[in-house]
């Protein structure tokens, strides 16, 4: 089998279904349904999600790819089936309606993929950019990200995430905190660390619900217990900073990703960004500090990796902004679709997912093997071969 880990989706927002098939997880892997409805339920809360999120009760089902509750080496498949599709099956018909009831979307939203996918496809329905430039899309990566998180379990690699900033509001609790403090995150409707700051989210939540608009922020992610050497720097696209900020900018409304201190770094002297070296006969090479987030030279270090992602705000307004009918050239108001005051949180669960993505296939890469069992052996030689000759 293929060791690299690749996956497709498909699927629109308000269709049947969405699909997705992944390849290059490993035999033998336990896997259940709910391993990957634990991940799509997180994605559905938090505070500022819009109606939809009443109707949608994502679950999956595996359609092949696991026998008897483990993976078998082969493609798996997914299926996560849209409980609106009951109130769009005109509008999103396979076949074309005798009688259109619903017309055109004609008037593109500012910020969106309306009137570009538009021009780039000769859509004269924009109904036919949005269905899948949707974030609605995103279930079926968290679904995806989900048995990468399995796999990686298995290797005692964790994948955190936290809101630290909604609109100007910002959490300043060091990442650190996270580690003891995680319960309070998981049960947050922010997913924020800081309880004072997080009810000042809350009410600019509903501030910008009330005048209409809608809110984006920051979330970080943290990865622990990946071993020194993943990733590469013979080449540009196997840095493995690279491929994060890749997977992380693939969100939807992401506008801006960080590697530890990020864009702060760019302010302060080297002597003031770059992490000393440091040895113990026990810990092997460390790093005094990780303001680098855990990753040199497009490797891991062993130190935690740190990203952030800063989202914009949603697109759609419940008051909206000016826009112009492809159709008739008039000036009009964009088009209002349902959507969220604040997908922040959600979006934070979709960072993890994608993440644990490119994590387990740059891992996948250094380890190989067919089965579970092969890719821990193989594993095991590397920590060995660091504790010998590094210690």
């Amino acid at each position: 089998m293929s060791t690299n880990i690749r996956y497709l989706t498909a699927g629109e927002s308000h269709g049947q279904a969405l699909i997705v098939i992944i390849e290059g997880i490993p035999s033998q892997l336990p896997l259940k349904e709910e391993d990957i409805n634990r991940d799509l339920k997180r994605r559905q809360i938090g505070y500022g999600r819009g109606e939809r999120m009443k109707i949608e009760k994502d679950k999956v089902c595996i359609l092949s790819g696991v026998r008897w509750g483990k993976t078998l080496g082969s493609p798996i498949s997914l299926l996560i089936s849209n409980l609106d599709w009951e109130n769009w099956k005109e509008v999103m018909s396979i076949d074309e309606p005798k009688e259109k009831k619903s017309s055109f979307f004609t008037r593109p939203r500012p910020g969106h993929a309306d009137l570009t996918g538009g021009i780039k496809y000769g859509f004269s329905d924009l109904r036919n950019v949005l269905e899948r430039a949707s974030a609605r899309e995103t279930a079926a990566r968290v679904a995806a990200g989900a048995i990468c998180k399995k796999l990686l379990s298995e290797f005692d690699v964790k994948i955190l995430s936290r809101v630290v900033q909604i609109g100007k509001e910002k959490d300043k609790s060091s990442f650190k905190d996270v580690f003891e403090k995680y319960d309070t995150i998981e049960k947050s409707p922010l997913r924020c660390l800081d309880p004072d700051v997080e009810k000042k989210m809350i009410a600019l939540i509903d501030k910008a619900k009330k005048m209409g608009d809608t809110l984006g922020g920051v979330f970080e992610i943290i990865v622990t217990g990946i071993p020194p050497g993943i990733g590469d720097y013979i080449q540009w696209d196997l840095k493995l900073d690279a491929r994060l900020s890749f997977a992380l900018a693939s969100i939807q409304a992401i506008v801006g990703v960080e590697v530890g201190l990020g864009f702060e770094a760019a302010a302060r002297f080297g002597s003031e960004v770059q992490d000393e070296i440091a040895y113990d006969e026990k810990k092997g090479f460390y790093r005094l500090t990780n303001r680098l987030g855990g990753i040199e030279g497009g490797m891991s270090t062993g130190e935690p990796i740190i990203l952030r992602a800063a989202m914009k705000p949603i697109s759609t307004l419940a008051k909206p902004l000016r826009s112009v009918d492809i159709e008739t050239k008039r000036k009009v108001d964009a088009a209002k679709e349902r959507s969220d005051v604040c997908a922040v949180p959600a979006a934070s669960v979709v960072g993890e997912a994608v993440v644990a993505i490119e994590i387990a296939r740059a891992m996948r890469e250094k380890f190989g093997g067919d089965s579970l069992e092969e890719m821990k052996k193989n594993y095991k030689l590397y920590k060995a071969y660091i504790n010998e000759r590094w210690r």
